[in-house]
């Protein structure tokens, strides 16, 4: 049995100011932005970054085993949330939007959570180890990328905070099982 997630007033309310104004070229642009967050996409430069890491210190083996699980761990989950939870993505609920050229994104009971945004969140998360100018290029890099899929409408912006939310906690809870973070 799933669980049937409804929009907030304010998702539907951004949702219908985005079909009225957008136009196809920003969602072209978005379109193409938006795989920087996808999930094969984050597993090759994953599995990449943890090839190069195994010749570096202890440290950056602990940092790439650490990346590499949690972003395997990103990846599955949405997909697992997404076989409990049924809402509607916003893409589906526009004719205007269409006009527009707002593509269609993935299975249209597959809103919540954000799968894009769960793998933002957790490296996200994981950058509050680099020095303030990376961690903070990280985050905004995240921001431009989950915010695409508000852009195209393919999430409600409450799906994408609350697949940030996730992320951020399945990394904490990562930390556990890598010792990412932690002293020596």
């Amino acid at each position: 049995m799933t669980i049937r997630v409804h929009p907030l007033p304010a998702d539907t309310a951004l949702a219908r100011i985005i079909a009225r104004n957008t136009r196809p070229l920003p969602e072209d642009v978005s379109s193409i932005i938006t795989w920087g967050a996808d999930g094969h996409v984050l597993t090759a430069l994953a599995v990449g970054w943890w090839l190069w890491s195994r010749s570096k210190s202890p440290a950056q083996r602990r940092a790439g085993d650490h990346v590499l699980l949690t972003t395997f761990a990103a990846v599955l989950l949405p997909h697992l949330l997404k076989t409990q939870f049924d809402q509607v993505r916003p893409d589906r609920r526009t004719v205007r939007g269409h006009l527009h050229g707002i593509p269609l994104s993935g299975k249209a009971l597959d809103a919540f959570p954000s799968g894009h945004a769960v793998h933002v969140g957790a490296l996200a998360s994981a950058a509050t180890e680099l020095r303030p100018a990376k961690r903070n290029l990280v985050w905004a890099i995240g921001a431009v990328l989950v915010s695409t899929r508000i852009v195209l409408l393919a999430h409600w912006a409450s799906d994408v905070i609350a697949g940030l939310a996730i992320g951020a906690v399945l990394e904490r809870l990562m930390r556990r099982l890598t010792g990412f973070g932690r002293s020596g």
